[in-house]
Order: structure tokens, then C-alpha cells, then sequence
């Protein structure tokens, strides 16, 4: 397990440059993310958990996304999986900061995951893999304007890998972490021309008040295919609070 785990963080760190580097057609980006995350346990096993993101660009200042997601969340005794299904709404503003089209597009996306946390020794590794099923909104004719009804655009396969580490004990249950992590995305479908999505590489801090809050600040490289050709390279600073109640 530990071998499949550390080869599969070599192998999408050795996959992210060569998307970076090799494709002449990219755009370059930078955004801001804030993030709100908010666990409301159910019992020992059940719990319910909702996010908010906000995701703007940062020069010119423009939105992009504006994010809304539900889980339900199960654990599996005490084997370390957990498993979760979920619903989200997107709001997808246009990707050029700079355009005059002032459309914002729905994209509602289903999805299930299995999760998996491993310890190893003081680091610990985190393994996500989810399914989502993405319906978009439809659209006038001229793509301006938005239309009556959705319709099915794909489904995406994501597998991500976090690891943290303590590097600093304040006292009991106050703790300074570094993270990193990478997250890859494919999809399927027949509207879909690329099987590649996207990658996304993270590192950063994470500070844990207590059992009920922590807050995160992260850096994160988005390497995103573009419908048309071509690549999204974005920098992005991240902002997550972690809020689980009925804990102290």
C-alpha cells in the first residue's frame, strides 16, 4: 500500500511538467479561492458536510466561479474508508477576465467517492477518488445567453493525494502542518474531445486551532485543458476554514 500510494505521487508530479512546459498554446492566469468548509457529525459514523468557494482572477479583478456542495458521509468501521455522495452547483463566469460577455453559466454535477486516510507514522496520507456526473446549462444559438433545460455533458474520474506533516506542537490540539498534494482529472463522454481535464498541485500550511477548527493557506498550480486546444496554467492562492461542530 505504501509503495502504490508513493508511486502514484511520482508519477503526477512527473506527469505536471510535461503538461506545463511541452504545450506552446497557453494562457497564463491568476486567481484568488476562499474557501468555507462546515462537518456537522450525525453519530460516530454519519455526518453532513457543506462548502462554499469563491474563485476570482486577481489582474484584472473579475469572478470565475462561485461554488455550493452537499455530502453525505459514511464511515466504514474503523478501516479508514469513507464513503460519500453529493450534489454541487457551479456558476461559471467566463474564463478571459477581460471579456465583455457578462453570461454566468449553472453546472450542476452529482457525484460519489471513496476516501482513504493512511497513517505513516507522523505523516499521514489522504486518498480521495470521486466520480462526478456533470450536466450543463443550455445555451442560445449564439452561446450568449442562457436557454431552458441542461443537458448531460460528461462524466469525470479524479484521484487526489494529500500528505500532511506536524512541524509545529503549540499545545494539545493546536498544531502547525505543511501539506502537498496533487490531484488529477479525466473525463468521458461523447461531447468530450479531450480525456484529460486537469491537474491540480498544491502545497501549504495548515493551522489547527482545535478538533473543530483549522484554516489553511495553500498555493496551487491548476494546469487546465482548454475545449478548444491549448492549456489554463494558473496560479492560485487558496484560503480554506474547516469548521466541524459539536466538537470542541
Amino acid at each position: 500500500m505504501k509503495a502504490v500510494a508513493f508511486s502514484s505521487l511520482f508519477l503526477f508530479l512527473s506527469f505536471w511538467p510535461k503538461l506545463t512546459f511541452a504545450q506552446k498554446d497557453v494562457t497564463h492566469q491568476q486567481l484568488i479561492w476562499y474557501g468555507y468548509f462546515l462537518t456537522l457529525p450525525i453519530d460516530e459514523n454519519w455526518s453532513i458536510m457543506a462548502e462554499v468557494q469563491e474563485r476570482h482572477f486577481v489582474n484584472p479583478f473579475a469572478q470565475h466561479q462561485l461554488s455550493v456542495r452537499a455530502h453525505l458521509n459514511r464511515k466504514l468501521g474503523k478501516s479508514g474508508w469513507t464513503a460519500t455522495t453529493g450534489f454541487a452547483s457551479f456558476f461559471q463566469s467566463p474564463n478571459n477576465p477581460r471579456s465583455e460577455l457578462d453570461l454566468i453559466e449553472p453546472e450542476l454535477r452529482a457525484h460519489v467517492e471513496m476516501a482513504y486516510k493512511q497513517k505513516l507514522n507522523k505523516l499521514t496520507l489522504d486518498h480521495r477518488y470521486r466520480t462526478e456526473a456533470r450536466f450543463f446549462h443550455n445555451l442560445n444559438l449564439d452561446e450568449t445567453e442562457l436557454a431552458d433545460g441542461y443537458f448531460f455533458g460528461s462524466f469525470r474520474f479524479r484521484y487526489r493525494i494529500m500528505a500532511s506533516y506536524p512541524i509545529w506542537k503549540i499545545k494539545e490540539n493546536q498544531l502547525l502542518k505543511v501539506i502537498a498534494g496533487d490531484e488529477l482529472m479525466v473525463q468521458a463522454g461523447e461531447k468530450v474531445k479531450y480525456t484529460f481535464d486537469q491537474n491540480r498541485l498544491i502545497t501549504g500550511l495548515n493551522f489547527t486551532f482545535s478538533q473543530a477548527l483549522n484554516v489553511e493557506l495553500a498555493y496551487q498550480k491548476w494546469i487546465n485543458q482548454r475545449q478548444t486546444g491549448g492549456y489554463y496554467n494558473r496560479d492560485i492562492v487558496r484560503f480554506t476554514v474547516n469548521h466541524r461542530l459539536g466538537v470542541k
